[in-house]
């Protein structure tokens, strides 16, 4: 019986999962839940870092000191391309900003005028997001921040954390693969393309792979939460990366979708893909356990109904998502079509789709409800549209449709994927980022062979949902009518 703690952070909750493994199969059980809070300052938004690093170590203490655990190992993933600059000290000296800070705005364009946008993607082949590595530290440049200067080392959110858990300050490869500074066709940070933009490549750490032993907790880490001589793991350290570990598929016929604040689509590759017709489908070559390259698409998830529920709530009506899904499967279909992608930003997103329904001729959803159900039908349709990306470019019909993470315990959601896409969907594991967190952590210590042998863990130890398509009624109408709103 091995026991080991992965630390999940997502942009909306961060959790202490304890992983059993035993006898061929991973039980789960939460330890340790708290909000991941953005914080805004007249100098933008950012992570509530060093509370986020306290949570960590209380979900370490009740493992060690309530719990009386003897851990084999801790593994830490988090959401990608944020980070903290170290000075040469080791201390942060700037604090890590949210992704959705407005300081991102326009620095895509700006870094198209110094490197034309088809040599960055011949670099790094990844999707083009305003709020990516590159363009981040681009806009730190630019602002001719101080911290730049005095920066000794970058490093990704799981990476910070891990270093103050260890004092090691090394980057694990699948979040350095969402940064649009790593070349994945060679295998190395993409050097060239910081040299181009004047950006100082001394400062990225070593990359080190998915699984790999960063060595044990600090001593006085140990002492404070009670958990002995711990190793640490860089495990699958981009949250995406972790639950794609933990589909449980068989076969070449499938694609995921990692479902959440964000919905991750795409399909698992032997190699990177890195080619016009890529980069005009706007897709992206990330990295995954064993060296898997995750060419995917990132789509506005979950975070729309997530900020309407917010809205709604600081204006006096509290809905739980249960609740939301009741309504949305009551209200009329079709009421209104939105492209989810056109709202990155936090902060009135009932008036902003409102608005956006206005502009595009539409009648806006009058009701949660109705506002609801129009982000779930709206996110399955851009759902086909990403299949049908994924489909033309490999040259054959995809069949199964696995959709893991929280969102796959929204079953209305899932059913209008089903609908919309004429494809079988496989439901779950809804914690499929914290057992494919353990899992890798379960590989790098030999525990288990490879991703072959984590993914039949998985179908041992989690009930699936499947559902097939009912009547496309509706549905083929609305598609049309939502591919019209790119016009």
């Amino acid at each position: 019986m091995k026991h080991y703690l992965a630390i999940d952070l997502g942009a909306e909750s961060g959790r202490a999962m304890l992983g059993t493994i035993a006898g061929g199969k991973l039980v789960l059980e939460e330890l340790h839940r708290f909000p991941n809070t953005p914080v805004r300052v007249p100098t933008g938004l950012y992570w509530d870092t060093f509370r986020l690093f306290h949570e960590i170590l209380e979900g370490l203490r009740i493992a060690g000191r309530e719990r009386k655990l003897k851990l084999d190992g801790i593994g830490i993933d988090t959401w990608g391309v944020d980070f903290g600059l170290l000075g040469a000290d080791g201390a942060l000296i700037d604090n890590p900003r949210h992704y959705r800070d407005a300081r991102n705005n326009g620095m895509m364009e700006r870094a198209y005028s110094m490197v034309p946008k088809p040599e960055i993607f011949a670099h790094t082949g990844l999707q083009f997001m305003q709020f990516n590595s590159l363009f981040q530290l681009l806009a730190i440049h630019l602002a001719g921040s101080p911290a730049l200067g005095a920066a000794g080392r970058l490093l990704f959110m799981p990476d910070l954390f891990n270093y103050w858990l260890t004092g090691v300050a090394k980057s694990e490869l699948t979040i350095v693969s969402t940064s649009q500074m790593y070349n994945p066709a060679k295998k190395r940070w993409a050097t060239e393309l910081l040299d181009k933009f004047g950006l100082p490549a001394s400062i990225l750490a070593e990359i080190v792979q998915p699984g790999t032993l960063l060595g044990p907790v600090l001593a006085e880490v140990a002492e404070a939460t009670g958990i002995g001589d711990v190793p640490v793991y860089a495990t699958a350290c981009h949250d995406t990366a972790a639950a794609v570990a933990a589909v449980p598929a068989e076969g070449g016929d499938w694609c995921y979708i990692s479902s959440g604040t964000w919905s991750l689509m795409g399909l698992e590759l032997d190699e990177p893909v890195i080619n016009d017709k890529v980069l005009e489908l706007t897709l992206t070559n990330e990295i995954g356990a064993e060296g898997k390259i995750r060419l995917l698409k990132n789509i506005a998830g979950l975070w729309l109904l997530q900020e309407c529920r917010r809205a709604w709530a600081l204006a006096g009506r509290e809905y739980s998502y249960a609740e939301l899904a009741a309504l949305a499967a009551d209200a009329r279909p079709f009421s209104a079509i939105i492209r989810p992608d056109a709202f990155l930003e936090p902060g009135g997103l009932p008036e902003r789709i409102a608005g956006y329904c206005a502009q595009t001729g539409q009648a806006a959803p009058a009701e949660p409800g109705e506002m609801s159900r129009a982000i779930l039908e709206s996110l399955a349709l851009r759902y086909r549209q990403v299949l049908e990306s994924l489909e033309t470019l490999i040259g054959r019909r995809i069949n199964v449709i696995h959709i893991v993470g929280g969102g796959s315990k929204n079953q209305l959601l899932n059913q209008f994927v089903a609908d919309a896409t004429g494809r079988t969907v496989v439901a779950g594991p809804s914690e499929a980022t914290a057992a494919g967190n353990i899992l890798v952590q379960a590989m790098g210590a030999g525990v288990l062979s490879g991703l072959k042998e984590a993914r039949e863990v998985v179908k041992r130890s989690f009930e699936v949902t499947v559902l097939e398509p009912r009547s496309s009624a509706g549905w083929d109408a609305a598609y049309e009518k939502f591919r019209g709103l790119e016009a």
